[in-house]
């Protein structure tokens, strides 16, 4: 008779950051141990100090070598990163976006749900349910430009966007693949009634893809329209898919109408596998709130949902979730950004009984 297989070892990088970070990533390592030992999930994690505190005492949010030091995990789990003092380019290029493309993490998944017993700000919001996927290397946030004349009256600086066929068409690929597993429907963000060259491409390669899916429906909206249906119509979208910029600002509003950044989860996916894959809370490092006990886990536990998923653990990631729901639905177990009382270490002690 031959014994069961061990499960094999999954390795997480961890990133706790800055303000917040280490506080939220703490609550998010506590609901994975605690279904991970349900389900038999061994996952294990190394921290590394990269962050705004490390830059101003080295000059450096990570080291050199970081890349290749994070190549060989699974996984990464990011806090937050920023800090008053550093500029937010010096934090974001110098840890997040080197980390996003180095390893082609080039879908950006941000879920949103309004919650039954969260208030959104909308007075009716209905039935919330979708996805924004946001094509994450790419597109406005290109390294391509630069300054000149510094100093001078006539001083100006470049920004070049670049859209690529590869780019655009595997982004695209993903939101429709993904709608399959959903509703069925995809909305594109594009703006190419105002930008000449590089959103009537973008539309273009979204309808050449399409095509390729004639089980969902597609719609374009430009993004002016698109903002304003976020907050009138939220309840009729299912995937909408945007450029590196679109897709940030949208899914930052959606947060938003959902009710709070504080439960706005994050993946930075490389769909191959090839290389590891980055999962993060939206929130950001939120130094005002900083050491106070107060910020809300969820969206670093929402993006620990994320992982379970990517990690091949779909029942663990579904048993998670239904924890995040029963939490938010009693106000003892929400955090004050939800109209609740309870600390960080509160709401984690109520996933973590939901779990057991």
């Amino acid at each position: 008779m031959t014994t069961p297989a061990e499960p094999a070892m999954q390795t997480v990088a961890v990133i706790p950051g800055d303000g917040i970070g280490p506080e939220v990533i703490t609550s998010a390592r506590a609901v994975l141990d605690t279904v991970g030992a349900k389900h038999g999930i061994k996952l294990s994690y190394k921290d590394f100090d990269w962050s705004c505190e490390r830059y101003t005492q080295t000059g450096a949010m990570m080291p050199e070598d970081a890349i290749e030091t994070l190549r060989g995990f699974d996984a990464i789990l990011l806090g937050a990163v920023g800090w008053p003092g550093v500029p937010d380019h010096v934090s974001l290029w110098g840890l997040l976006i080197p980390i996003r493309r180095a390893f082609r993490q080039y879908v950006n998944l941000r879920p949103i749900k309004v919650f039954d017993g969260v208030e959104s700000p909308l007075r009716a919001p209905g039935h919330v349910d979708f996805v924004v996927v946001r094509e994450n290397v790419e597109g406005e946030y290109s390294e391509i430009g630069g300054r000149l004349n510094r100093g001078f009256p006539e001083e100006m600086a470049v920004q070049e966007s670049v859209f690529t066929r590869l780019g655009v068409s595997r982004i695209a690929d993903y939101a429709f693949e993904l709608a399959r597993s959903r509703r069925g429907y995809v909305t594109s963000a594009t703006k190419s009634n105002g930008i000449v060259h590089t959103l009537p491409f973008w539309d273009e390669v979204v309808a050449e893809r399409a095509a390729q899916f004639p089980d969902v429906r597609m719609d374009s909206e430009h993004i002016d329209a698109l903002a304003a249906k976020f907050v009138l119509q939220p309840q009729r979208f299912d995937v909408v898919v945007g450029s590196n910029l679109f897709g940030d600002i949208l899914s930052d509003l959606a947060a938003a109408v959902a009710g709070s950044i504080g439960i706005a989860p994050s993946g930075n996916l490389d769909p191959t596998k090839e290389y590891p894959s980055m999962f993060e809370p939206v929130h950001g490092s939120a130094p005002d709130i900083a050491g106070r006990g107060i910020a809300n886990p969820i969206g670093a536990v929402w993006s620990a949902v994320l992982m379970l998923e990517h990690l091949g653990h779909p029942d663990a990631a579904r048993e998670v979730m239904a924890a995040i729901e029963a939490t938010l639905a009693k106000p003892e177990t929400r955090t004050g950004d939800l109209g609740g009382s309870a600390s960080t270490v509160e709401v984690t002690e109520a996933l973590v009984a939901q779990l057991r």
